[in-house]
Order: C-alpha cells, then sequence, then structure tokens
C-alpha cells in the first residue's frame, strides 16, 4: 500500500518540469521577437542614434561694452554692421569650401585689390588642377619629404604664367575661399562686415539654403563720438583677422575664447577685457558620424561686455587739450630759436581726494612734418611713459622729508648764498643773495640753497666754504624712501596696462649731485607720478591711487546709456606719509603762498578767486640729437614745470604740467601760462554747470 503512494508521488513530477519548459519557451520566444520588431521596423532609427557620437559646444561672440565719461557722454560705442558669416561643419574639405565660395561669389561682391597673395592664386590653381599638378613630380623627387613639404613643393611648381590670367569673378571667389579658410570648426567666421549694401544682405539671406554654413547677422566695429580725444588711452582692440595675440594663446584659449576673437591690445580695452568682453552665447551642436550637425541647443544666452564709466571729464578734456595745442605752437613759434629743441608739453588734472583723473593731455609739435601732416598731434600716452626731470617742482617733498629727518625745524633759517665747493661747481639759487630764509620762505621763493642744507644736515655734514662734501652713506637711500611715499620713483599703480616709474641718472661720485637731487635734478618723473605727489599733499598726506575707470555698468538692455552699477571703485590709500600732520599743514600754506604776491607762482594766479596753492620748477636737462653723419651732439635746455590743487583749504582739482627742452635764453612762460588756463577751464566749466543746475556727477543706477 505505501509503495503505491510513493509511484502515484512521482509521476507529478514531469508534468511540472514540462509547464515550466513551456513558460521558458514563451518568454524566449517573445524576446527574440520583440528583437525581430526592433531590428526590423526600427532598427534604421536605432542606429541613428549610435552614430550620434559627438556633442561639440561653441561660443558665439557678443558686442564689447561701451566707454562712457562721468557725465554719461558717450565715448566709445558699437556701430551694427549687416554681417555676412560662415560656420564650417567638423571634417569639411577644402573641396567643400571652394564650393560653397563659388556659390557666395554669385550673391555677393569681395573686394580683392591688394588682398590676394601669389600663394592665394596657386592654392586656387592646385585644388582646380590637382591630378595633373601631382603627376608633375616623381617619386623620387618627393622622397624623404612630408605631407607639408610635398605640398609645397606642388604650389613651386606652378609658373606665374598659370595664374595671371584669373578675371575678376575668380579672384573674388579666392578672396571669399581665402576667408572661409580662416574659419574654425563651428564657430562663426566673419567672412564680410563692412560695405554690405541692403540689397546685397537681402540676396544672401535669401539663398542660404544653397550656401552650407553660410548666415546673415549683425556684427558691430568700434566707434569714437569725440573722434581722437583720449584716444590713445581708450586702447584697441584686435581684428577677427589678427585675433587672439598668438604668444598668450593657452591663456585665452582656457577662458572660453576663439582663435579669432577680438581683444582688446592696448589701453582700457586690454586693461578691462575681462569686462568689456561680455558673455558669449554658448551653443551646442550635436553631429553624427559623418560630422553632419543634427541639432542645435543654446547652453546659454548670451549678454553684451558691461560699461566703463571713466572717471575723465571729456568736455574738460577737449578745452585742456586746445589750451595745451595753442600754447605750444606759440611758444615754438614765437621764439623758433631760442625754443628751437622743444616740442611737447604733457598735463595730468585729478580730484586729489580720490585719485579720479579728470584729463590728460599731451601734445607734441611735429617739426619735420611731410605737406598735409598736422602741425600738431597727440602725444598724451607722454604722461604715463615719458619721465622728465622736475625741479623746484619737488621741494615740498624736500621739507617734508627734511622735517621728517629732524635735519630741520619749522623754526631753522638759513642764509641763502652762494656755496662753495672745491670739487664741484658753485650752488646757488636761481635768484643768488636771497637772504635769510625759513621752510616757509623757502617754498614761496625757491630757495635752492636751503634744500642744500636739509641734504648736507640729513648727511651728518655742516657747511665749511671750500671743503669737500662728506656725507653719510645712507644720505640719498633716506631720500628715496621718503620721495616713495608721494610716489615719486615708484609706479602709481593706476590701471593702465604700462606705466614708467621714473628714472635715475645719479653720478654718486660727486656728492654734490646728491645736493641737487633734493632741488629735483638728476632724477626723472613722469607727470602722472607729479600729479600723485601734488595730490598727496593737497589732501592731507594719503598717497591715493590714480584711476581712469571710477565705476562698471551692467548693459542697459531697456534704453540707451548707463544701466545699473555693476561695481564702482573706492578710493583706495596707498600709504599714508609718516610725516607729522602739522607738518603737513605748514607745507600747505608755503605752496599757498607760491600764488600769494612775493611767490614764484604769484603773477600766473593773479586776480583769481578758486584760491590756488602751487610749486613752479624749472631743471636743467640735456637732450640728445643725433645728427647726419650718425654723430650725438647733446644741447642744454630746460625743463619748465609746475604742480598745484585749489581751493588750497578744500582741494578738489590737482593739476601738474611738464614742458621739456625749452630753450636757456627763451622768455616763454609756457608752464604758468598752461596751469593758468587749464584751472580757469575747470573752474569756469563748474560755475557754468552750477548755473544749468548739473551735478558734478552723473546720477546712475543701483548697485547690484
Amino acid at each position: 500500500m505505501g509503495k503505491k503512494k510513493h509511484k502515484e508521488k512521482k509521476s507529478h513530477l514531469p508534468l511540472r518540469l514540462n509547464i515550466i519548459f513551456f513558460v521558458v519557451f514563451l518568454l524566449f520566444a517573445g524576446l527574440i521577437l520583440q528583437l525581430g520588431v526592433v531590428q526590423i521596423l526600427t532598427g534604421e532609427s536605432a542606429q541613428e542614434k549610435i552614430d550620434r557620437t559627438e556633442n561639440t559646444t561653441t561660443n558665439i561672440p557678443v558686442p564689447r561694452g561701451e566707454m562712457y565719461d562721468r557725465y554719461g557722454r558717450v565715448m566709445v560705442n558699437n556701430e551694427p554692421l549687416y554681417s555676412i558669416t560662415y560656420t564650417p561643419p567638423k571634417g569639411v574639405q577644402p573641396e567643400d569650401r571652394l564650393q560653397v565660395a563659388r556659390a557666395m561669389a554669385e550673391y555677393m561682391e569681395m573686394d580683392f585689390e591688394d588682398k590676394l597673395t601669389e600663394r592665394d592664386l596657386k592654392e586656387y590653381y592646385f585644388l582646380k588642377n590637382e591630378q595633373e599638378i601631382a603627376e608633375r613630380l616623381s617619386e623620387k623627387d618627393l622622397e624623404g619629404l612630408d605631407n607639408g613639404e610635398v605640398y609645397q613643393h606642388q604650389l613651386d611648381s606652378i609658373t606665374d604664367d598659370e595664374i595671371k590670367g584669373f578675371d575678376n569673378h575668380t579672384k573674388e571667389i579666392i578672396a571669399i575661399k581665402k576667408e572661409l579658410d580662416k574659419a574654425y570648426t563651428l564657430a562663426p567666421h566673419v567672412v564680410k562686415n563692412k560695405n554690405i549694401s541692403q540689397a546685397e544682405y537681402s540676396t544672401v539671406a535669401e539663398h542660404l539654403s544653397v550656401l552650407p554654413g553660410v548666415n546673415v547677422t549683425s556684427d558691430w566695429e568700434r566707434e569714437y563720438p569725440y573722434e581722437a580725444t583720449f584716444r590713445s588711452y581708450m586702447g584697441n582692440i584686435s581684428s577677427s583677422e589678427q585675433g587672439i595675440p598668438r604668444d598668450a594663446e593657452e591663456y585665452y584659449m582656457s577662458l572660453d575664447y576663439s582663435r579669432n576673437d577680438r581683444v582688446g591690445t592696448s589701453g582700457l580695452e586690454e586693461q578691462y577685457e575681462d569686462v568689456l568682453r561680455g558673455t558669449k552665447e554658448k551653443v551646442q551642436y550635436t553631429t553624427n558620424k559623418n560630422n553632419t550637425v543634427i541639432d542645435t541647443e543654446v547652453v546659454r544666452e548670451g549678454s553684451r561686455g558691461k560699461d566703463l564709466m571713466l572717471s575723465l571729464d571729456i568736455e574738460l578734456q577737449q578745452k585742456v587739450d586746445k589750451i595745451v595745442e595753442e600754447e605750444l605752437v606759440k611758444a615754438i613759434e614765437q621764439e623758433p630759436t631760442a625754443n628751437q629743441h622743444m616740442e611737447n608739453a604733457v598735463v595730468v588734472m585729478s580730484d586729489p581726494n580720490n585719485g579720479e583723473i579728470l584729463a590728460i593731455s599731451g601734445k607734441q609739435y611735429n617739426r619735420d612734418r611731410e605737406p598735409g601732416d598736422d602741425k600738431v598731434s597727440d602725444a598724451s600716452h607722454q604722461a604715463l611713459y615719458n619721465s622728465y626731470m622736475p625741479g623746484s617742482t619737488v621741494k615740498g617733498a624736500t621739507v617734508l622729508t627734511g622735517l621728517e629727518e629732524e635735519a630741520i625745524t619749522p623754526s631753522t633759517v638759513v642764509h641763502d648764498r652762494t656755496l662753495k665747493f672745491p670739487s664741484s661747481a658753485d650752488k646757488s639759487s636761481y635768484r643768488p643773495g636771497i637772504g635769510n630764509v625759513n621752510y616757509h620762505q623757502a617754498l614761496q621763493v625757491s630757495s635752492n640753497v636751503y634744500m642744500y642744507f636739509i641734504a648736507m644736515w640729513m648727511g651728518g655734514y655742516e657747511y665749511v666754504e671750500n671743503q669737500s662734501l662728506g656725507l653719510q652713506s645712507d644720505t640719498l637711500q633716506r631720500f628715496f624712501y621718503h620721495f616713495n611715499q608721494f610716489g615719486l620713483g615708484v609706479e602709481t599703480g593706476i590701471d593702465f596696462p604700462f606705466e614708467s616709474s621714473g628714472y635715475g641718472d645719479l653720478d654718486f661720485t660727486d656728492q654734490g649731485n646728491i645736493l641737487d637731487y633734493a632741488i629735483g635734478q638728476y632724477s626723472s618723473y613722469t607727470a602722472m607720478q607729479m600729479n600723485q605727489y601734488i595730490s598727496t599733499i593737497a589732501n592731507g598726506g594719503n598717497r591715493v591711487r590714480p584711476k581712469l575707470v571710477k565705476e562698471i555698468h551692467n548693459p542697459n538692455q531697456k534704453e540707451e546709456g548707463l544701466g545699473s552699477i555693476y561695481k564702482k571703485y573706492d578710493t583706495e590709500v596707498m600709504n599714508r606719509l609718516t610725516m607729522d600732520q602739522a607738518d603737513i599743514d605748514r607745507v600747505q600754506a608755503a605752496l599757498r603762498a607760491v600764488t600769494q604776491p612775493g611767490g614764484t607762482a604769484s603773477s600766473y594766479f593773479s586776480g583769481v578767486d578758486y584760491q590756488p596753492a602751487a610749486k613752479t620748477g624749472t631743471a636743467q636737462e640735456y637732450k640728445w640729437i643725433e645728427k647726419e653723419n650718425g654723430e650725438r651732439e647733446r644741447y642744454l635746455t630746460l625743463n619748465l614745470t609746475m604742480v598745484g590743487y585749489a581751493p588750497y583749504d578744500n582741494p578738489e582739482v590737482a593739476f601738474s604740467v611738464m614742458v621739456p627742452y625749452t630753450g636757456v635764453n627763451s622768455n616763454t612762460s609756457i608752464n604758468g601760462d598752461i596751469s593758468r588756463r587749464i584751472m580757469d577751464a575747470y573752474f569756469g566749466l563748474k560755475e557754468e554747470r552750477q548755473e544749468e543746475g548739473i551735478n558734478k556727477e552723473l546720477t546712475s543706477g543701483e548697485e547690484e
């Protein structure tokens, strides 16, 4: 009975296995059926998805930011242009570009005069006759050469007769092809953006379907409403053809630049490239294995560059330019013999409290001009690039140095007379025998002798007539240390790509030269350094970093003009004078006395109501002239300088004027004449604007 039950239980196992096998069979059948459906019905679509092998992102350039003066007047903007561009796909071949060029030549004109080289013509001829040219050279001729060398040999085999017969239409094709060859993969390249008529633009737009990679769009170029005014400081940008600087290609490419992008190459365009460039539109291209673009997507919207509000007052700048030019021409042409080596004048005006530059002017008199050339050209860059001996204008720093070093006290009196040394020329003031003077009178009447005694006492030497100088070895270095505090002999820190730090030309074997250093001889400074120096005294002892840009603004999306503030540059104090405030106040009062009766600048500022303080200066400087025979000859000349500010008790404007190489026997007072006129111009404009209800500064958008 037990055995029978066991047999019945065992008989059910094969049935269950069969059921499982059947279910598995059905599942496999369904899977095979599904694979068949995919392969037969959607296989082509699936394969296309597999062939989508690469996504490439390209940056589309945007217009640069604009520049405005402190009152919101446009100084640099973007002039809109029609533009025809070419964006080559991946894997495009020279033959493909030639085909596109031929098609484009049917719908647009292309200037080719002075643009096509012999190589351009040969490369076109090669594409048209590649097989024939390849047969000209044997394998032996090409043995051991790489592809580039082979190609060059092939081009060299093309004769002048073979390329001289191209007609104008063919040359247009070659010129277009040359532009197409400059384009980088999936990056738009401007083929033409000048002298495009409305008809030409429309014709190309209508035929884009037969012009692969070609597009019509808008472009821009820099426009300068005030033409050459302040032009050298605004700077330049590269063209699309020049692109990014090759010596900095790796740097720019790391910042998402394309090789043909326009970038700032000088001036403020270069200094503020990171904000002027804007945010490029980022486009992602999806390509298949044949390098055909099958999809595009805008990953990031672009926006044009941010705008700069300069510290400059363009109206004041124009007036100062005119004044400098008029006074330079007058001085040279009224005394052509005496001022035969005089050639330029430089001016800087600023707000001494915050370092904002209000005007920079420099003019060059062109003596050897050709017919049609301008008599005077802009040389405002010399305010940062060229250094000149300043003469007595630095005596404010000398007096403060003497007080700080305790070489003198406010009550120290020196008898101004001719000083005699055995190994150097006699030393005296410009007007010998001034008599007894203290520091205040020494600045007012510009006593050289008082400054000589400061240097001697700093060096631990008591003057004895006809006795050799014996100054301590660190005397000059201590002078340098204190002068540097004013910005003399060091860079001012202005927001510009380059500035000179001045030049020292001391012969320390003659210690008399150290005495001359105290009166502004043998060391040279730029007009910008001199402006920073006098500003430091004017504002009470803060050496402030000068600046050309006071604010950065977001683009105004709704209308013309400045948008909201993106960044505001606050006043930056680079260092504080170590001198006592009481001593600084004393020197301020003495500089005020310079413009009063008895002072060296009193005649220039007679009758003005803006209460100036100033310091005049004259320095002897040799100018080297190269003769026709190649030899160099030197001529003794004078540098005429002046620095100052106003009002003396609450200064709002500081100035520096430097006019090098005037004649030793000249009667010119060009430094004083320029100083008076530019200060009159500043306060005249201020009065006009107050009457018209114009605020000192533009009221702009809220800061973000």
